[in-house]
């Protein structure tokens, strides 16, 4: 693919240099931390053999670098691994993630805002971008719901993991009488699907709706009916799209979001996984949670499914979550494990 770059007519076409661009970095970075894995995997089988030939002070230096040297193959090793479960036939793309406020009423739309602040930061820690695409403000406080796209390389393989209802517990800051309360927030991952896919939208199904931008924004934003809605009739999926000055651009964007959506469902059917996708997250309420973040009476984050706990609320709330995300996909997605079940039968 390196050769073919240098083509006369390689740049004929720009839109399929950029593809072969595209598929060739895409590659480049999952072939070449391997290569450069083996090449840290020979040193020290080089370092193994001078160290067989030198007397023992000799190689009891070596042995304090050798110590070293496999410390950081072992932390190479887990990024590795983590990166070779991520084989989904979208994990490379971006995400489109959701925060939904459940039961609690202000507690709830404080809980979507803090949430929608730690995956935020858990972006910026692995150097995604994100891109506000729409927001809803609470009735008092918080946020009812938001919608980003969170772009860089496998977004949306490691966002996926976050998708369900997430439980918070502590003494509530709204409550004059400090009592405890609980708050549900469901989170949603769809990727953004930059490929043509075979979903048609009929405009029969479709509702438009166009509006006042709500929230911040500037004033180009705030005094034009940009913001657009769509409602899918026959799904009942919405979408809602307010971050552009263009109603045009913003319904562009919005039918991106719902075709994604619209074909995550039917591969969610056609599994026969909605109870682990979709339905996993149930009512936003008690008993559908994925993960209890406990403030008070004591402070514990835990996974239910993965059993992954900490005591580190804050460093949690902070954006680390890969502790979390890790685990997941050390234990397989649906997908993967669909995949063994049928190799051992």
């Amino acid at each position: 693919m390196d050769a073919q770059m240098g083509a006369p007519d390689f740049w004929t076409s720009n839109e399929r240099a950029q593809k072969h661009i595209g598929k060739l970095n895409g590659l480049k970075k999952s072939v070449l931390p391997v290569v450069a894995y083996q090449k840290k995997i020979d040193d020290i089988g080089v370092m193994l053999e001078l160290m067989a030939g030198e007397d023992i002070a000799a190689q009891e230096a070596y042995d304090l670098e050798l110590k070293d040297s496999l410390a950081g193959l072992s932390t190479a090793l887990d990024e590795l691994e983590i990166a070779s479960f991520l084989t989904g036939q979208f994990d490379r793309n971006n995400a489109i993630f959701s925060i939904q406020a459940g039961a609690g009423g202000t507690e709830s739309n404080d809980w979507a805002d803090i949430l929608f602040r730690m995956y935020s930061r858990w972006a910026e820690r692995r150097n995604f971008s994100v891109e506000l695409m729409d927001v809803q403000p609470g009735d008092t406080a918080g946020i009812s719901k938001a919608t980003i796209l969170i772009k860089g390389e496998n977004a949306y393989g490691y966002a996926k993991a976050e998708r369900g209802v997430h439980r918070l517990v502590r003494i509530s800051p709204f409550d004059s009488n400090k009592r405890r309360h609980t708050s549900f927030c469901a989170i949603d991952v769809v990727a953004e699907i930059t490929e043509d896919i075979d979903i048609e939208i009929k405009e029969d199904d479709l509702r438009v709706d166009v509006y006042r931008s709500s929230g911040k924004g500037g004033q180009g934003v705030n005094t034009t009916d940009s913001a657009v809605r769509l409602t899918h009739a026959p799904t009942g999926i919405v979408v809602v799209c307010q971050n552009e000055r263009s109603q045009i651009k913003n319904k562009a964007t919005a039918m991106v979001v719902l075709k994604a959506r619209i074909y995550e469902r039917r591969q969610d059917e056609q599994r026969a996984e909605m109870d682990r996708f979709y339905g996993e997250k149930g009512e936003i309420g008690f008993g559908a949670q994925i993960r209890s973040y406990v403030l008070q009476p004591y402070q514990m984050v835990k996974d239910l499914r993965t059993g992954i706990s900490t005591s580190d609320t804050q460093g949690v709330l902070d954006g680390d979550l890969d502790r979390f995300v890790n685990a997941w996909l050390r234990a397989g997605c649906p997908r993967h494990r669909n995949k063994d079940i049928q190799m051992e039968e």
